[in-house]
């Protein structure tokens, strides 16, 4: 089979039905459906999974934390006291910024909360440094079972278009998975920012390489060349 340059759905489907426990389905599961990061999924407590209301809360960003003064809009530390630009008080609002930015609450769908539910009924969360938390492994025994589980499958690499680099598939493969789907269903400049607040990025720049990845533009561009009546009119 060749080489993708990402995985789509049905490759997905095929992970999940080669996985051989409930832990390894719900790892795959819950990075492509969710779309968030490994450090994100591996930091999930039992408390952060909200079944009634489906949604699971992640506590983690990659991106550092950037502050700024509720009324000047000054640039603040993470241990400041006082803004250096207004002279105000801030130390309540910087905590307040910091527990926000440190964590975003994402939808579930009913499949993924199914799987949640069966997963710690069944008792397979485990307690990590005085946590209740999904999953007892470390990045590494993540990035395995993902890799094992897409080799069972029998699914291809994904090769990066920019480098022609190949790669195992692994659990940013799905994050980007979840990604391109979402893009292709919808590219609009709402969805682009529904999609960046969903992944917990920083700069839309990092969101819209998805669109550039799913091609859509480029083909309705193409197509749009070739749409003009004075092209297909008879001379």
């Amino acid at each position: 089979m060749a080489d993708k340059a990402y995985l789509e759905p049905p490759n997905i489907v095929k992970m999940c039905a080669a996985a051989e426990n409930l832990r390894d389905l719900l790892l795959a599961t819950l990075l492509f459906h969710l779309g968030c990061r490994i450090s994100e999924a591996l930091a999930i407590g039992v408390g952060d999974v909200d079944l009634m209301n489906r949604t699971v809360t992640i506590r983690h960003l990659k991106s550092r934390i950037k502050l700024k003064c509720p009324r000047c809009q000054a640039a603040l530390s993470l241990k400041a006291l006082f803004c250096p630009g207004c002279g105000d008080k801030v130390d309540q609002a910087v905590q307040e910024l910091k527990e926000h930015r440190k964590q975003r609450v994402l939808p579930i769908d009913e499949n993924l909360a199914q799987l949640l539910s069966d997963f710690i009924l069944q008792g397979g969360p485990v307690i990590k440094n005085g946590r209740q938390v999904l999953f007892g492994i470390n990045r590494h025994r993540a990035w395995q079972i993902i890799k094992t589980i897409g080799e069972r499958a029998g699914l291809p690499r994904i090769i990066n278009t920019e480098t022609g680099k190949v790669h195992f598939i692994s659990p940013h493969k799905l994050r980007d998975a979840f990604a391109v789907h979402a893009v292709k269903h919808n590219d609009t400049g709402d969805g682009l920012r529904m999609l960046q607040e969903h992944l917990g990025h920083q700069s839309f720049n990092t969101t819209a390489k998805y669109r550039k990845v799913a091609g859509e533009e480029h083909r309705r561009w193409y197509n749009d060349l070739w749409n003009d009546n004075e092209l297909t009119s008879e001379t």
